[in-house]
């Protein structure tokens, strides 16, 4: 009987040591596992996509004041009419390219825009006048895109600062979250 009870004992030792260590290895599992989903968010969203927040109406209706704005980094190649997000002088500024290198930019006292002698009408609803410290027309350089914002009369955008540098693009906007959403 002796026997049988210690036999017992022994039998119930290794089964919940076997159970400790399964428990163990399931809690490392679950911690790589989450590190390692951390790590892959991380370079996700350092790498390849970006989050950042609207500041300014610059392209309002399309993208209004604290809006979070999603963008793609690896994006090569740029068309016209692609909304991106660029700094420049620290500052970060949300625009539609207009006109990429080669392109001829005129803009006239009638707030008349056109691109490679065409008229530029599109959706937005207001005047595109040329700020001072340009002239015009304006041939975009070699690597550099000409971007505007969409609220054309409250906007700091390529009228102001110049055609921008691919260098300077930090990305593609690629969707919007609004504020009242969240």
């Amino acid at each position: 009987m002796k026997q049988s009870t210690k036999n017992q004992s022994i039998a119930e030792i290794i089964s919940r040591r076997r159970e400790n260590v399964l428990v163990r290895q399931d809690g490392v599992s679950l911690l790589l596992r989450i590190l390692f989903f951390t790590l892959a968010v991380w370079f996700l969203f350092t790498r390849v996509f970006f989050i950042t927040q609207a500041s300014g109406n610059a392209m309002f209706p399309a993208i209004k004041d604290g809006d979070l704005v999603i963008g793609f980094r690896l994006q090569q190649d740029y068309a016209k009419n692609d909304v991106v997000v660029c700094h420049i002088n620290g500052q970060q500024y949300i625009g539609r390219i207009l006109a990429r290198q080669g392109d001829t930019v005129m803009l006239d006292e009638s707030g008349t825009l056109l691109i490679n002698g065409t008229a530029q009408n599109g959706e937005i609803l207001y005047p595109t006048y040329a700020e001072e410290g340009l002239e015009y027309p304006l041939t975009v350089p070699e690597n550099h895109v000409f971007i505007l914002g969409d609220y054309r009369t409250q906007t700091v955008d390529s009228r102001d600062f110049g055609p921008v540098p691919m260098e300077c693009v930090a990305g593609k906007v690629i969707t919007i979250l609004r504020r009242r959403g969240l």
